[in-house]
């Protein structure tokens, strides 16, 4: 019996001088112990061998199971261990870590927004078709706020003449694409938020599968082509769009959501102006801060949609006038013979 002791920590020691990990140091003890069972069954009483290793088979079975008892009942109370640590372990890690409460605390404390507010944003998805004047803002503030996922959309690059007003963008990032300029910003503004760029204009082959990926778009874009396709994915798809516009020295901006009962964009603005009565910013000129205002209270409307904080603007506009200092709010209705979304058309 000396003998099976001293090979079995002969074999223990040979594991240990191979660094090879405990099970399969036991492992090769098991084979040990699986061959001297052998041979108190295979050979005769008295035979050298047999009496070299034990000379009983009852000895080495009772052995056997009083090892795997033990190491039954080991194994059974760390597994018990583990389960009393789980939901302790849970508590401690929660949706956020330490730094993330801290940054979201004056979130937290608001009424309408409380714990369960602030992971409805970590959870959200939102799509911002556009990085220029309005996206700028909004995306800086939906990365700032928490927002789980913000994808962004756009197909320019940095220019000289964008720094006046799109204030994500910096001058050592001119002629880089608007997209990666933006992911930069708003990784550096927020570590914890992931943040998928798209570097391609929006088309009639790809909105639809972009849009779905998201619960909410915000449209930043300045062509009427753009804002008509948004709307139709966004209809079709049922989700909320938030849409802002500006011009000079005045901004609007709304939430076009038929399937919260609210008008679609098409609804308010069933054609596209006629050229020249809409000129661009390069045409007409924007006031710096501007895009700044409007894209902020988009971002602000994002949160309340996200949250169901307050009232969003659902069946409204608001209109901001920086020249006179004024902003109103007008009512929006849905136009029944609309294309996109009266009567159910443009829906799946």
């Amino acid at each position: 019996m000396l003998l099976v002791f001293g090979l079995a920590l002969l074999l223990w020691l040979v594991g240990a001088v191979m660094k090879a990990p405990h099970t399969a140091r036991w492992s090769m003890i098991g084979v040990l112990y699986v061959g001297v069972l052998g041979v108190q069954l295979a050979f005769p009483s008295g035979h050298a061998l047999k009496v070299a290793t034990g000379d009983s088979l009852a000895l080495w079975v009772l052995m056997g199971a009083a090892v795997a008892i033990v190491l039954g009942y080991s194994r059974v109370l760390k597994g018990l261990r583990n389960k009393a640590q789980e939901p302790e372990a849970q508590a401690e890690a929660g949706p956020f870590t330490d730094t993330e409460l801290n940054r979201y605390a004056r979130h937290i404390v608001l009424r309408e927004m409380g714990g369960l507010g602030q992971k409805k944003l970590k959870d959200a998805k939102v799509l911002v078709i556009g990085a220029g004047g309005l996206g700028s803002p909004a995306l800086l503030y939906l990365a700032a706020a928490g927002v789980g996922t913000i994808g962004v959309v756009d197909d320019d690059s940095v220019d000289n003449s964008n720094l006046q007003r799109q204030v994500i963008h910096r001058d050592d990032a001119i002629g880089v694409p608007k997209v990666f300029s933006a992911e930069a910003a708003m990784k550096a503004r927020n570590p914890f938020v992931t943040v998928r760029p798209y570097q391609r204009r929006l088309s009639e082959e790809d909105a639809r599968a972009l849009t779905e990926e998201y619960d909410l778009v915000l449209d930043g874009t300045d062509n009427f082509d753009t804002r008509y396709l948004v709307n139709r994915q966004c209809v079709a798809l049922g989700k909320p769009l938030i849409s802002g516009a500006l011009s000079q020295w005045e901004g609007q901006l709304s939430v076009f959501d038929p399937a919260s009962g609210a008008p679609c964009y098409q609804c308010i603005f069933p054609e596209a102006p006629a050229p020249g009565l809409a000129p661009s910013c390069a045409e007409a000129g924007v006031i710096g801060p501007l895009p700044g205002v409007v894209g902020t209270m988009m971002a602000v409307e994002a949160i309340k949609v996200i949250t169901g904080a307050g009232a969003a603007l659902r069946g409204d506009m608001m209109i901001y006038d920086a020249l006179w200092g004024e902003t109103r709010k007008i009512g929006l209705k849905s136009r029944p013979n609309c294309p996109i979304c009266g009567q159910g058309l443009g829906r799946d």
